[in-house]
């Protein structure tokens, strides 16, 4: 069973930190910092309806005039997460160019933009056709951990001490729905658009007893339809399991206040985004810097309890030597040691 997410790493483990997040048989993705994202192509960023930053250092967040240029415009919403701060961070980036010729898109680009407190999450728009100037109102909730929510997924967040606020995320898919294609062929039922709003009727929990009409469509009409009761669909052709969960980790000290904070987040991940920035022997340098080592990343994830983990954002100290990071990681992920 493939997941409903399929991530990916924009750039090498030597590159900057960006995680790319399509969405299956959807035109749909999720977007995990934005370093360097020129691996990527304007169709693959047009996918991206959120964006979840970290940390603004230049590695972490110089995509963002990339992807930004893509949209413009184009009629969009693009929902933007960020520490502490991002706010003027964002407004600086949008400052820096002039904007005198969006009046004249037919289109509205509007940036939702969320700044993550400790206890609050404040929102402001920016809209693209009034020079990206925010609206007066903002609009803000208490942070309860949950940066983003729909019916198929969720994206948690906590912030960690990188010397300055920084977030480390979750993605958990809350329930994953296999198509049983056997079972389609048995009922003559095509695959097609139509599953996506099958697997929408699930995740939203509608009434098994509510009808769900299976659409055959030629150049967008419909030409041919069946009708079902949902709760009797499912039973033929889906097969319902727990979902996925995927965390990510980018620039932090491995410290004890750190590791209690991060722990409950990507507990049980499926995988884990982790960065492993210095060899243990390097440790006094790499909590200088406030990053983990490739030894204190491989514990993390071991306590956690998480099935698989990815390393990225490599010390460039290490160039041509990324198996000894990767060595080290593997090491006391598999097979653990005392906590220094």
């Amino acid at each position: 069973m493939r997941p409903k997410f399929q991530p990916r790493l924009v750039n090498g483990p030597f590159g900057d930190p960006a995680l790319f997040i399509p969405f299956r048989f959807q035109r749909r993705a999720l977007l995990f910092d934005a370093g360097q994202l020129c691996p990527l192509s304007p169709r693959e960023l047009l996918k991206v309806t959120h964006l979840f930053i970290t940390h603004t250092h230049m590695d972490h967040f110089m995509g963002f005039d990339k992807l930004l240029r893509v949209f413009l415009g184009r009629p969009a919403i693009l929902h933007i997460f960020g520490p502490p701060g991002f706010f003027g961070h964002v407004q600086g980036k949008l400052a820096g160019y002039t904007w005198n010729l969006v009046e004249e898109f037919q289109e509205e680009l509007l940036l939702e933009i969320s700044e993550v407190h400790p206890e609050k999450i404040v929102t402001r728009t920016f809209e693209c056709k009034k020079g990206f100037r925010p609206r007066d109102s903002a609009t803000s909730r208490p942070n309860s951990g949950l940066l983003w929510e729909e019916p198929s997924f969720s994206v948690r967040g906590v912030l960690v001490d990188h010397r300055i606020p920084c977030l480390a995320l979750c993605l958990e898919e809350h329930i994953h729905i296999n198509i049983i294609k056997e079972k389609l062929h048995d009922l003559g039922l095509p695959v097609g658009p139509w599953l996506n709003r099958f697997k929408q009727a699930i995740y939203e929990k509608r009434d098994p007893e509510s009808l769900f009409k299976v659409t055959w469509t030629r150049d967008g009409e419909v030409i041919k339809e069946k009708t079902f009761p949902l709760g009797e669909l499912i039973q033929h052709i889906a097969r319902i399991s727990p979902g996925k969960k995927i965390g990510y980790v980018a620039d932090m000290i491995g410290s004890k206040e750190n590791r209690q904070k991060v722990l409950p987040l990507i507990q049980g991940a499926d995988l884990l985004f982790t960065e492993a920035a210095f060899l243990d022997q390097d440790r006094s340098i790499a909590h200088r810097k406030y990053h983990l080592t490739a030894r204190e990343a491989g514990l993390l994830a071991r306590e956690a309890g998480v099935k698989k983990i990815k390393l990225f954002h490599f010390s460039p100290r290490y160039e041509g030597r990324a198996d000894e990071l990767e060595r080290e990681a593997m090491e006391a992920f598999l097979h653990g040691a005392n906590q220094p």
